[in-house]
């Protein structure tokens, strides 16, 4: 299993011994299933890390749920408006089954420039490599078919569709469920 000092040079590139410093930052959280971690409206500025569980990022429209992003052991969570600009949270962060959390509140984030001289800089490329990875997410969604969307995410993260409902996945990749069944289907029946 996965340390957060660990995660933070991952993901910060931040040196081993200042990883542990930063580390001792923040606090260990737990949610149950349903818990939410961030409510749509709410000003709430922190960050996490899942050490264990699931978590759902969604948002309601007019008609249904819309999944923005299943959160997996290891990645960060976050709504960044609240986080960065002062404005409500867009997204309900929402965990799928019990979870532990790695929590960063805000006063402990406003603190890393002076625990890191180059905090800056390593910041911008953390949230530089959000943006690309939220680039590819976009052009899929737009170049890709639903198989190829479904086979893509099968490819890199097999283990959710163990363990997030189905339906929460198909939304996240902009198909419905029963569109997802059928290709699900014919993978199983190998057509």
């Amino acid at each position: 299993m996965i340390t957060l000092p660990a995660l933070l040079q991952e993901n910060f590139c931040i040196a081993p011994p200042k990883a542990a410093e930063v580390a001792a930052l923040f606090r260990e959280d737990y949610l149950e299933k349903g818990d939410y971690f961030l409510r749509q409206g709410q000003m709430v500025r922190k960050l996490a890390f899942p050490r264990i569980g699931h978590l759902r990022g969604w948002a309601p429209t007019a008609d249904k749920d819309v999944t923005q992003w299943i959160f997996t052991p290891g990645y960060f969570v976050a709504d960044l408006n609240p986080l960065f600009f002062a404005t409500p949270a867009r997204w309900n962060i929402q965990a799928l089954e019990n979870c532990q959390l790695w929590t960063l509140p805000e006063e402990h984030y406003l603190r890393m420039g002076e625990l890191i001289p180059n905090w800056e800089t390593l910041e911008k490329e953390f949230l530089a490599r959000c943006f690309m990875t939220l680039e590819d997410r976009v052009f899929s969604l737009l170049s890709l078919s639903a198989r190829e969307r479904y086979e893509a995410l099968l490819a890199f993260k097999p283990g959710l569709f163990e363990s997030v409902p189905l339906h929460y996945l198909a939304s996240m990749l902009g198909m419905t469920p029963e569109t997802m069944s059928r290709i699900r289907k014919r993978d199983n029946s190998g057509t």
